[in-house]
């Protein structure tokens, strides 16, 4: 196989990159190296910012319905090119081929989104709000901004923050995850195709150094993130120190709950397809079913015998329901996850470790474990494994399991699986959780409606993408004006009320 190299995209250029440190990629379904990427010093970020600041003033003094016009085209590329970006998801990240295309799909509804940037960059006017005077609001962008997107959504994470950045007047700088850094390339050379002007999207690759370095200059107005809540914590912390606006979004430990009227049948479908999609590797995976009264007694076996039929296997076969781990790092992490339920006494009903892919033994695959009778001071329970387990919660009523879920540090996103209206209406209005699904196992919002938690899984005020985003990547200024011949002679020395 041979080995790529992938570099930085600044000023409309890739650019190999000059530190010396690289990183290896891998197909995670082969366990082989399939490229290198370019780890960038601070003085690279430099650069790229530097190219950003110099793009700014033409770029956010555009008109908004220009801007949206090349957001337009940069969407029809997309069209054109998402097998080929989902392609490149799987075999940098291993996730399956359908679901990548899922990602690449929901990224587009973003871009659709940011195309309609002049009706939501409108602000608000008053006439005569004072005799003679008359006030408005305007939207502004903010200037150099920047984010720092995690592994497990190449395409679709960063795309809920640059189109409607850029689509605002902003210029960007993306730092994703080295693990799978090709997409982000990909989507730097179409907007470049597109017809954005260089400088306005940035690409630099890279680790601490290359997010401390932006996290500190001066020039960078924002920083998004998505990623652990460790990290985003540090973020948040090290960007507000430096002045800057930041939306960091971080970890879950998401929760469905299943009341006893549930329809068992689509509640243990969706708990497939919501805890083993993208081997678990997402932010909004269900980890904890959280069972009511006989509920477990039902459910548990139509799980076990699902997962005997989970079809594991090369993401690029269209067949496949679940791919490899990403990485070789996080198959170990996960596996020594399941060894701790187990001594912590949890019954494991079904072990996804020690499975082999046949033609694909050194690819870093697992099946899907599940956990029985899990409590809440188990480790499983308490921190995200970020990976293909599940753990079942007994709970004996609709009370003690909204509290076990309210209870936990994590506030992402939750299910509930019921078919009575009240207790869903009850569970929606009582629940401390930023997202929630009633009879839908993966609620996450579209484009329009902005996607964020509550607790220790956001840091920050403000939801990525939707009008969320809009107000976080654009600053208001309120104009109030007079001409002379309504000014009264005179110094006026007490504050100004309407009159």
């Amino acid at each position: 196989m041979s080995i790529a190299h992938i570099g930085h995209y600044i000023n409309g250029t890739n650019v190999k990159g000059h530190s010396g440190r690289t990183q290896d990629v891998f197909n995670p379904a082969l366990g082989a190296i399939s490229g290198q990427v370019s780890l960038a010093t601070s003085d690279e970020v430099g650069q790229a910012v530097s190219a950003a600041q110099a793009a700014f003033p033409a770029w956010s003094a555009m008109p908004p319905i220009r801007r949206a016009r090349l957001m337009f085209k940069f969407l029809g590329l997309l069209h054109e090119s998402k097998d080929a970006l989902a392609q490149a998801i799987t075999l940098e990240h291993g996730k399956v081929f359908t679901d990548a295309q899922g990602e690449v799909e929901r990224g587009i509804d973003i871009v659709e989104f940011a195309c309609g940037i002049p009706q939501l960059l409108k602000g608000d006017y008053t006439e005569q709000v004072s005799t003679g005077i008359d006030n408005w609001t305007m939207r502004q962008p903010l200037g150099v901004v920047a984010g720092v997107t995690p592994f497990n959504f190449p395409v679709m994470v960063p795309m809920w923050m640059f189109p409607v950045a850029i689509a605002a007047g902003n210029t960007f700088v993306l730092k994703p995850s080295p693990t799978d850094p090709t997409p982000s390339i990909m989507m730097a050379e179409l907007m470049k195709k597109a017809g954005f002007p260089d400088g306005v999207f940035n690409v630099v690759q890279g680790d601490k150094v290359a997010v401390d370095a932006l996290l500190e200059h001066p020039d960078v107005k924002a920083i998004s993130f998505v990623g652990s809540t460790p990290i985003a914590n540090y973020i948040y912390e090290v960007g507000a120190r430096h002045g800057k606006r930041v939306q960091a979004l971080g970890g879950a430990k998401n929760h469905m709950l299943v009341m006893p009227d549930a329809d068992l049948d689509k509640a243990a479908d969706a708990l497939m397809g919501a805890a083993f999609g993208s081997a678990g590797e997402r932010c909004m995976a269900i980890s904890v079913a959280t069972l009511v009264g006989d509920v477990g007694d039902r459910l548990v076996p139509m799980i076990v015998n699902r997962l005997k039929n989970l079809k594991v296997k090369n993401g690029l076969e269209l067949d496949a329901e679940m791919g490899p781990i990403v990485t070789a790092a996080a198959h170990q992490r996960i596996e020594g996850y399941i060894a701790s339920g187990q001594a912590e006494g949890a019954s494991l009903l079904v072990d996804g470790r020690g499975l082999s892919v046949p033609g694909f033994e050194k690819g870093f695959f697992m099946g899907g474990s599940l956990f029985d009778h899990v409590r809440a001071d188990m480790k499983i329970y308490k921190e995200e494994i970020f990976g293909p387990v599940l753990s079942c919660v007994r709970v004996k009523d609709f009370a003690e399991g909204l509290n076990l879920i309210n209870a936990h540090e994590f506030g992402n996103g939750v299910s509930i699986f019921t078919q009575d209206g009240h207790t869903a209406r009850e569970f929606s209005r009582l629940i401390q959780v930023g997202m929630v699904g009633v009879n839908v196992p993966i609620p996450v919002p579209m484009a329009w409606h902005g996607f964020g938690g509550w607790k220790k899984s956001l840091f920050g005020d403000m939801h990525a993408y939707g009008e969320e985003g809009v107000r976080f990547y654009t600053k208001q200024k309120s104009v109030m004006q007079r001409w002379p011949e309504s000014i009264a002679k005179g110094a006026e020395f007490t504050m100004p009320v309407a009159r």
